[in-house]
């Protein structure tokens, strides 16, 4: 919706767990708990509630919550809540153009369809709700899943893609600009309905899965499996895992190749400079700009603002990104050495207070402020809700946060995810995490008892090289095939995986 994203490599500490992956043996690496993970008990006022793009109807009944109407679709049924019903037919147009460059997806739908891998599963999702996400949505119910759907932040749905998929019958909660008290109320009416227990999740930050574990334990007790796409939401994850209050098997998907390499990376070194062109106008060429974080999202954004002529400094925590960084071309440095001077400043750590107060009171008239990391704690917001400084809203998600002085600094989502806030993020990258999510979904719920633990598992490399290979016809691209000498040479099956488990992918900047 949104993340995302440290970008940085994990070292096991306890031998790879063996478990078997639909017909083949697979080695699958047990996720390691990491030291110093956010706390699962982030309050609800940091909820990760981040933000996606501009939505066709924002207009005469905006002061009408959703709450308060009563809403009907075509067949008579107000299981759901969006902002208008009656927009449905629009959010059907959008949801068919993204199927044009999700043809991966919609190739896995066709073939597993017939099989309904999904026959009985009650799956509950918070994501981002776009035209994107409505094809997964779609694709899991021909296979023969129940979803009901809400958003994993307050700016990221597409009111008429939640008209559309209401009118299907998927029960959405959810429209763009909630409150905080509605994220939570959409949450909560999402899974509590009379009749119907959930099996399944499938979660974009966490916040449903620890609604669940905190308000629903009994039903949380129930769940089949837990598929979780966000650093934030991975990280609370472990945290359960560390507590031994996991008591369900969950598939990280946010450090399989598929997302991490192409969604973090690819997507975002084309979305920074659509939100920012979007919301402000501005020159890319000399601008000094701070990126804080060089995992896969602080690689693409830089790469992006590099090519465009920007002076790019990088902030690290890590020794190992700070040397990928220097022999990128990038001057690495503390934020504090830079501030005064830099334009513009772009977060992508998925930590919290990455800049604080002290430090946005020394940046620069007209300096510009933004985050691309999941959450929405990376820059100190709630610092600048302070009376002596003066909010002015001058475009939708862009606001001039005024100091006693004149100084202005533009903040873009109030600190939220800004390609999902602000702009789209490339359809053809959502293809692939959502092709991964949806054969998460499928492993975890065919897989036959005992095949997993109640700890958290990265996918298998097989499963990675079979989303790959779905994407490939768009390119026309042929794979080679090795000769029985070369496969016995190099130890490997023809028909994969072709590298361990281990094996880290790299990409040029």
């Amino acid at each position: 919706m949104h993340v995302n994203k440290l970008g940085h490599k994990h070292i096991p500490n306890s031998a790879p767990k063996q478990i078997q992956f639909v017909e083949d043996k697979q080695e699958f690496s047990r996720f390691p708990t990491k030291a110093g993970r956010r706390s699962l008990s982030r309050s609800i006022s940091q909820s990760s509630t981040d933000s996606y793009t501009a939505s066709y109807t924002d207009s005469s009944d905006d002061e009408t919550s959703p709450r308060d109407k009563i809403q009907v679709n075509s067949k008579g049924t107000n299981d759901f809540c969006v902002k208008n019903i009656k927009h449905a037919e629009f959010g059907r147009r959008e949801i068919e153009i993204a199927e044009q460059d999700m043809s991966a997806l919609i190739s896995l739908r066709k073939r597993a369809q017939g099989e309904k891998p999904l026959a009985g599963a009650k799956i509950v999702g918070c994501t981002h709700i776009t035209a994107q996400t409505a094809v997964l949505i779609e694709t899991l119910v021909a296979l023969g899943a129940q979803c009901r759907w809400t958003a994993c932040n307050i700016y990221s749905t597409q009111n008429e893609v939640a008209a559309a998929l209401s009118e299907i019958g998927v029960a959405v909660f959810a429209w763009k600009g909630e409150s905080e008290d509605d994220f939570w109320w959409c949450i909560n009416k999402c899974i509590n309905m009379e009749g119907w227990q959930p099996n399944m999740i499938i979660d974009d930050g966490g916040d449903l899965t620890h609604w669940v574990y905190k308000k629903y334990p009994n039903g949380f007790k129930k769940i089949r499996g837990i598929v979780e796409e966000s650093v934030t939401g991975v990280h609370r994850l472990y945290q359960l895992s560390k507590a031994g209050k996991l008591c369900v098997p969950a598939m990280n998907v946010n450090d399989s190749v598929t997302k991490q390499k192409f969604d973090n990376l690819y997507c975002c070194r084309e979305s920074i400079l659509d939100g920012l062109k979007r919301t402000t106008d501005v020159m890319f060429g000399g601008k000094q700009v701070v990126v804080c974080g060089y995992g896969e999202v602080g690689k693409g954004c830089t790469a992006a603002l590099k090519a465009m002529g920007s002076i790019v400094y990088v902030t690290e925590i890590d020794p190992i990104c700070s040397l990928q960084a220097c022999m990128d071309g990038f001057r690495v440095v503390k934020l504090n050495e830079v501030i005064r001077q830099v334009d513009i400043i772009i977060t992508c750590t998925g930590n919290k207070n990455v800049v604080t107060r002290d430090q946005l009171d020394r940046m620069k008239n007209g300096s510009i402020v933004c985050n691309m990391g999941h959450s929405n704690t990376e820059i100190d917001v709630a610092s600048l809700r302070t009376p002596e400084l003066t909010w002015e809203r001058v475009r939708s998600q862009v606001d001039h946060v005024i100091w006693p002085d004149g100084k202005r600094v533009i903040l873009l989502a109030e600190g939220r995810l800004l390609n999902l806030s602000c702009s789209t993020v490339p359809t053809f990258v959502l293809s692939i995490t959502a092709t991964t999510q949806a054969l998460a979904l499928i492993e975890l719920y065919n897989a036959p008892e005992g095949r997993y633990k109640q700890d958290v598992y990265l996918l298998p490399k097989k499963m990675d090289e079979y989303v790959a290979s779905l994407h490939l016809p768009t390119f026309d691209a042929h794979l080679t095939e090795l000769s029985d000498e070369q496969a016995k040479y190099l130890g490997l099956n023809k028909n994969g995986p072709f590298k361990p488990n281990y094996y880290r992918y790299t990409f040029p900047c």
